[in-house]
């Protein structure tokens, strides 16, 4: 006898079926391991490997449970490690040395401004300064990998590091127009 592939009705269905018995426990089990903001969308994630791999799905709801909750650990694994990148950014960025780096008494003490004031940046602007300070790319390099114009990419990186300024400035304590904080004549 030969066996026959669920419709797609059914597929969906037996998705459906799994979400509502398993999301609310997902999210307690993920939000016990992230930050409640990053919460439903770990679960989200889980989701779609839900999805996309529903026929390596165990087909009893419990085993299924027991599936979709190895994932969510991996994911919030995965999650973290990306976290720890995010944060390794921060110290390289804080370690590259400044052009003028003779200029500043207190270097090390400029490093721990930037690397304290680097997760006060948005993903977007920490992106723009890291392609440019750190991957040392151009700005018409850069914006093909963002996928955007040059002066796009331009305005972009002048905002972060305008940006990156204000924060540097507001964790070591000067005001705004202290010799420090204004920009290098070129």
């Amino acid at each position: 006898m030969e066996s026959t592939a669920p419709s797609p009705r059914e597929r969906e269905q037996r998705f459906r079926d799994v979400y509502d018995a398993v999301y609310a426990d997902l999210l307690r089990f993920v939000r016990r391991r992230v930050h409640p903001s990053h919460a439903e969308d770990v679960v989200g994630d889980v989701m779609l490997v839900a999805w996309r791999r529903l026929d390596d799905l165990p087909v009893d709801l419990s085993a299924a449970r027991a599936w979709l909750f190895g994932v969510a650990r991996k994911t919030v694994q995965n999650s973290r490690r990306g976290d720890e990148r995010h944060g390794a950014v921060a110290v390289r960025l804080a370690e590259a040395r400044p052009a003028d780096a003779g200029r500043h008494p207190d270097l090390v003490a400029h490093r721990l401004d930037i690397a304290a004031a680097w997760p006060l940046l948005s993903a977007s602007h920490q992106e723009a300064i890291a392609l440019s300070a750190l991957d040392g790319l151009s700005a018409p390099e850069a914006a093909v990998v963002l996928g955007i114009s040059s002066t796009a990419f331009r305005l972009r990186l002048s905002r972060a590091r305008r940006t990156l300024r204000r924060h540097v400035d507001a964790v070591a304590g000067r005001l705004p127009g202290d010799p420090v904080s204004e920009r290098s004549p070129r």
